[in-house]
């Protein structure tokens, strides 16, 4: 266990909006005395990632009360990313995103500025695919993957 908290390595911060304009800030995570910084609850796993992971995902964890399911999507053009032009766009994805309630966190969140570092220190080189990162409720990577998932690494239940 003091391997895997020496070498593992830690999910950078990220700033993120939902739809509602409320903000937040990804991974939510425990700090070291075990209490959850953000006030919320932690989950005990959670998931950026792309459509092809997503249903897969949310087929095997969708009574899970426990993990939460992050779907993020980095806006980098800068026109986006002016707010008059920000608050439009979410208002339209609000109006779009009228999920169904479950038991399963399931939440569609975004990022606008330039997220050259933050891709930088994941290693995301191609911006046009999808990357997945599995995280433990202290915000280390557990598993990670790019693109479409494979059937072979369908999450079981």
């Amino acid at each position: 266990m003091s391997e895997l908290k020496q070498h593992a390595r830690k999910f950078p911060a990220v700033d993120v909006i939902y739809s509602d304009g409320i903000k937040s800030k990804l991974p939510i995570v425990f700090d070291a005395s075990g209490v959850d910084a953000s006030k919320l609850a932690v989950p005990e796993a959670s998931l950026a990632m792309v459509n092809s992971w997503s249903k897969p995902y949310y087929d095997a964890f969708s009574e899970s009360k426990s993990v939460r399911l992050y779907e993020v999507s980095f806006i980098d053009y800068w026109l986006l990313c002016l707010n008059p032009i920000k608050r439009l766009l979410l208002q339209f994805m609000r109006k779009s995103s009228d999920g169904a309630k479950d038991a399963l966190q399931r939440h569609i969140v975004y990022s606008f500025g330039d997220h050259y570092y933050f891709r930088k220190e994941l290693k995301i080189l191609n911006l046009l695919i999808g990357y997945i990162f599995s995280l433990d409720k202290f915000g280390r990577i557990r598993w990670q993957g790019f693109g479409l998932a494979k059937q072979e690494e369908y999450i079981d239940e």
